[in-house]
């Protein structure tokens, strides 16, 4: 078991290396560096902080109970970064991205995600120049917190009312990914009203922004979480969490 997962780290890494070294155009979803206003950049990481710091507790938690986890907890690092630095260009020179948060939500619950989440959005503004460091909370609160979250809860409900793994893992694949786009369109839109309508307008449009190209890679994005989940399934990697039918 040991072997089979570090293989799989191993080719993660391995595609994650050919991610930085490969040239490409910077088309940034997550918020660039110095784009929020002072006070909305300071606020979200105050909010964010929070949950990092239970994130961590619970991290040192699963790895204290079971050291084996170490590996198939960077297999889900990995993944993460691997999914979100795949930047596909959308209108007005933005980008969409799956999130690729999916496969730690049902391995280790969302609050896990936070510190995941956190370190492959460092790694990705330092090495990628997607996103940034001043706006890393307002970005983590979107992808590490918010949607992984929603995802938490929807793979819960899915599960108890017996609905297939496979659907409920794709279900919160799309759930977390649709979230965190929504969640960054209203950072966006609260930050930068629109003069005549107000923040909702802008919300609007933000969002408009990336639903057209955000919908087909959430699909694709749940899809290829459930080919993953059921291949770690089927080679007794891992096995469904006990509080998932609770």
């Amino acid at each position: 078991m040991q072997k089979q997962l570090t293989k799989f780290s191993l080719s993660g890494a391995a595609i994650g290396i050919l991610l930085i070294t490969a040239p490409q155009e910077a088309f940034a979803m997550h918020i660039m560096e110095g784009f929020l206003p002072p006070m909305w950049a300071i606020a979200w990481w105050l909010i964010f902080l929070p949950f990092l710091a239970t994130g961590i507790v619970r991290l040192r938690r699963i790895v204290q109970e079971d050291s084996n986890q170490k590996v198939l907890l960077a297999l889900c690092c990995a993944f993460i970064f691997v999914l979100s630095a795949l930047k596909i260009p959308s209108v007005t020179g933005s980008c969409s991205h799956p999130t690729g948060v999916a496969l730690a939500i049902i391995l280790f619950g969302p609050s896990v995600v936070a510190v995941l989440g956190t370190i492959v959005l460092l790694f990705q503004a330092l090495l990628l120049a997607h996103g940034g460091i001043t706006t890393l909370g307002a970005n983590a609160m979107s992808m590490a917190v918010i949607g992984p979250m929603v995802g938490y809860l929807v793979w819960r409900f899915s599960c108890k009312l017996g609905m297939r793994k496979d659907v409920a893992v794709f279900l919160c694949a799309f759930f977390a990914d649709i979230v965190t786009y929504t969640v960054t369109s209203v950072q966006l839109g609260v930050a930068f009203p629109d003069p005549q309508m107000g923040a909702g307008a802008a919300i609007v449009k933000f969002m408009s922004i990336f639903c057209l190209t955000q919908v087909p890679i959430a699909i694709a994005e749940g899809l290829l979480t459930v080919l993953i989940y059921d291949q770690l399934v089927k080679r007794q990697l891992v096995q469904v969490p006990a509080w998932s039918f609770k």
